[in-house]
């Protein structure tokens, strides 16, 4: 019970490095919308979803592949510089190789202005410089530091938002003194590339910060270890570009089917579902290096089942609240009500990235036998459901068929991840709890969101009924764990 109390302790700081940053983000969106007619907010979601794309091929998994080598490996220095030195050469390479060619890039990428690509380029180099100090954070357990540094990225890139789409047209309107070189620069450019070029400076700024971390250890390059590392991380790498097609394509494709501004709309309303993104983020972070670390525990088996059956309710409840409260947080979040359009896809998105966060719990299987081609192989096969039912059914139902497609592919990956994972590393998971808490706060949410929209003393009364069925099944566990 110790090994799980310190695992929540570090999950809670991590969350905050989660949860803050994404929060933030999430805040950012009404001043996005607010700012930005619904065709040029697509063009910001486009930035991004490639940003995800170049994300997952820069890092080729090595992040992965660093937590399992430095939990069973000796030579701790030699896999921190050995991971650092790949990422930073191949990175480098990138950022050269594709500046060169930006000209060419942009024009293949669909983005109109040149520069747009440019900061792409820059911001998704210097974010993947950091990635091996993030994860070296991560495993020593310092989630402290962890966190300042994510807290002070975030922030960064708020407060230009802030100045830049609010606070310079403000002054502007109210004939406040600026300096004029900021004026100049303001109307020289579009407003989504404040929104760029703000990314750009943050992860600059972070990049300074965690650099000399790497110097804290004996720059020792092993390619012999970079191989065996490599041969664990390329399929995790597949699996993450999969992983980003199911995440991203459907707004790609809703742009190109049904236009940009529909495309927007759907995509502002998909932020909505970010909360159970920012509870999935928030576990992962603690998660990844506690399950390698308990790998060779007695009882590491059963701590993994009791994990994923509270994953699964705190997971729920977030669902839940998001639901019968979707108005309130639409109205916050959201700026304009031509977005409000597509808040019916909120309960399909939220509860598939529910799925999305128990297939993370189950893979730990295949991370802790090296058997990531089976990861590569669910994202694969979850990435042409994806695709398949975006291209046939977007047409015919708009983006809702992209909010189902979201559903189907997580709630595939999560079934065939459990049943293969059973035979290959059996992990006595609660089965039967995990799927009374899916379908009861499925039940809920379905009621509330389609027969009592609005009504607060419903939205009471699911929530309560909720937090009474996990007491009644819960309640040995809750006096146990409070105990010690």
């Amino acid at each position: 019970m110790s090994s799980l109390k310190r695992f929540f302790k570090d999950t809670i700081i991590y969350g905050i490095a989660a949860v803050l940053p994404r929060a933030i983000n999430i805040f950012l969106v009404k001043l996005h919308t607010s700012t930005l007619e619904a065709d040029k907010y697509a063009v910001n979601t486009d930035y991004y979803v490639y940003a995800a794309y170049f994300n997952a091929l820069l890092t080729y998994g090595l992040e992965t592949a660093f937590f399992r080598f430095f939990s069973k490996e000796k030579e701790k220095g030699k896999i921190l510089s050995t991971s650092f030195i790949s990422l930073f050469v191949t990175s480098l390479l990138f950022l050269i190789t594709s500046l060169f060619f930006s000209q060419t890039l942009s024009v293949f990428f669909g983005f109109k202005n040149p520069l747009f690509f440019k900061l792409l380029i820059w911001t998704i180099t210097l974010d993947t410089f950091v990635v091996i100090p993030y994860a070296y954070l991560r495993v020593a357990n310092k989630p402290i530091r962890f966190t300042a540094y994510k807290i002070l990225n975030i922030l960064i890139f708020a407060l230009l938002n802030v100045f830049f789409l609010w606070f310079v047209p403000y002054a502007i309107h109210q004939n406040i003194s600026l300096p004029s070189f900021i004026i100049e620069y303001y109307n020289a450019y579009p407003k989504v590339m404040h929104i760029f070029v703000a990314g750009t400076i943050a992860s600059a700024t972070t990049f300074l910060f965690l650099f000399p971390i790497i110097f804290k250890f004996k720059i020792d390059f092993d390619f012999q270890l970079l191989k065996k590392m490599l041969r664990y991380s390329l399929p995790i790498m597949v699996g993450s570009l999969a992983f980003v097609t199911n995440e991203n394509l459907d707004k790609l494709l809703l742009g190109d089917l049904i236009g940009e501004t529909q495309m927007g709309i759907y995509a502002a309303c998909y932020k909505l579902g970010v909360f159970m993104m920012l509870y999935i983020m928030a576990f992962r972070l603690g998660a990844e290096p506690f399950f390698f670390n308990q790998a060779d525990k007695k009882n590491a088996k059963e701590t993994y089942a009791k994990i994923l059956t509270w994953f699964t309710i705190l997971g729920a409840l977030f669902m839940l609240i998001v639901v019968v409260f979707i108005d309130f947080f639409a109205k916050i979040l959201l700026g304009k009500p031509e977005y409000f359009e597509a808040l019916q896809i909120v309960p399909i998105i939220l509860l598939a990235n529910l799925f999305l966060g128990i297939y993370n719990n189950l893979s730990i299987w295949y991370k802790l036998t090296d058997k990531t081609k089976y990861g590569m192989y669910f994202s694969v096969l979850g990435a042409v459901i994806t695709i398949l039912f975006n291209i046939i059914m977007i047409p015919i139902i708009g983006f809702m068929a992209s909010a189902w497609a979201t559903l189907i592919t997580y709630g595939f990956m999560m079934t065939i991840s459990y049943l293969v994972g059973k035979k290959q590393y059996p992990v006595p998971y609660q089965l039967k709890k995990v799927l009374f808490y899916l379908f009861f706060t499925t039940l809920l949410c379905w009621v509330s969101f389609s027969l009592f929209r609005g009504n607060s003393w419903f939205s009471f009364l699911a929530i309560f009924s909720y937090f009474g069925g996990v007491y009644l099944l819960e309640k040995s566990t809750i006096k146990q764990f409070l105990k010690h």
